[in-house]
């Protein structure tokens, strides 16, 4: 266990620094000039010369990334180029909306898919079986932005029971209304979410069904329910494990795309408006954060895996 530890953290850290090189490469590949974000239209050549001094981006790529490593290194993020403030201060601030969206969307999805994809599983031979997993196909065919405006449509304008986008100023000092502002929200992501995941939770179920050991069980006098219970469950959860890791990782990513729909102060607008304004630094800091949160919630996963599954800690199974 010890050796995996260390080779999975060694593999964590290989994936972080792929993951700033092509980052960096990708956002220089962008058109516009950063510099032009501190100058007023018509500025001359040697102003905007300048300014690439000033911002350093006049110096060569590799000593740029290296330099905007060893600062991510010591958790220094940059400046923006547009509100001169820090970039992580200007990220953890908005954590307190990103982090409860996803946390609670992803677990409104987990309590949908789970019983729902046990359901069409084991009633595969009633209609509804198929019809859940019909229904959880075209879930996936659609995307967040379109389900949040349908539930804006419904809940906001037509029934006026939900504000329609939007965060109190005083943040979670006004847990009411912030409350309020994210329901909708929360069941935009959980409805995409747990699409993808009843099909998961399907088809694992479906496969410990099918196994030696559960028909051995309900020879035994068990009952099918039983059988499920005491011997299958355990079974399906180590590949729906994983899954769920990686859909908690696409749920703060798809938590990111929906803040932008119901206009909320968090991740997305940051990540909005630092595209729009060439804001190098704050895209990187945005963007380096998720993708962190991706390779980090990933490698828990892992380790989630290997302590349900005894075969997995002993190398008994890959």
């Amino acid at each position: 266990m010890v050796s995996y530890l260390l080779r999975r953290t060694a593999i964590l850290i290989g994936s972080l620094l792929f993951a700033a090189v092509v980052l960096f490469v990708l956002l220089r590949l962008l058109p516009g000039d950063p510099a032009n974000a501190l100058l007023p239209v018509g500025a001359t050549p040697e102003q905007i010369e300048a300014a690439r001094r000033e911002l350093g981006t006049d110096a060569a790529l590799p000593a740029q990334f290296l330099t905007w490593l060893r600062d991510v290194a010591t958790l220094d993020l940059g400046t923006s180029l547009i509100s001169t403030l820090p970039v992580g201060p200007e990220i953890t601030a908005r954590l307190p909306v990103t982090v409860p969206l996803t946390l609670a969307a992803f677990l409104l999805a987990v309590l949908i898919a789970v019983p729902v994809g046990v359901l069409a599983a084991t009633r595969a031979d009633r209609w509804y079986g198929p019809a859940i997993n019909a229904v959880a196909q075209l879930g996936i065919a659609v995307p967040a932005f379109w389900v949040g405006l349908l539930l804006i449509t419904l809940f906001a304008l037509r029934l006026r029971v939900l504000p329609a986008g939007g965060f109190p100023p005083g943040g979670w000092a006004e847990p009411g209304t912030a409350i309020q502002a994210l329901v909708l929200p929360v069941v935009t992501v959980a409805l995409v979410m747990s699409a993808s995941l009843i099909r998961y939770v399907r088809g694992a179920t479906l496969d410990v069904l099918g196994a030696d050991y559960l028909r051995t069980a309900r020879a035994l006098g068990s009952s099918p329910g039983q059988a499920l219970r005491r011997h299958g469950l355990r079974n399906a959860a180590v590949p729906v494990i994983a899954v769920l890791a990686m859909e908690l990782a696409t749920t703060f990513l798809g938590a990111v795309v929906v803040e932008s729909v119901f206009a909320l102060p968090g991740l997305g607008g940051l990540l909005v408006r630092g595209i729009s304004q060439h804001d190098y630094p704050v895209v990187q800091g945005v963007m380096l954060v998720s993708t962190a949160t991706v390779l980090v919630v990933g490698f828990l996963g892992d380790l989630a895996q290997r302590l349900v599954d005894p075969r997995l800690r002993s190398g008994g199974a890959s």
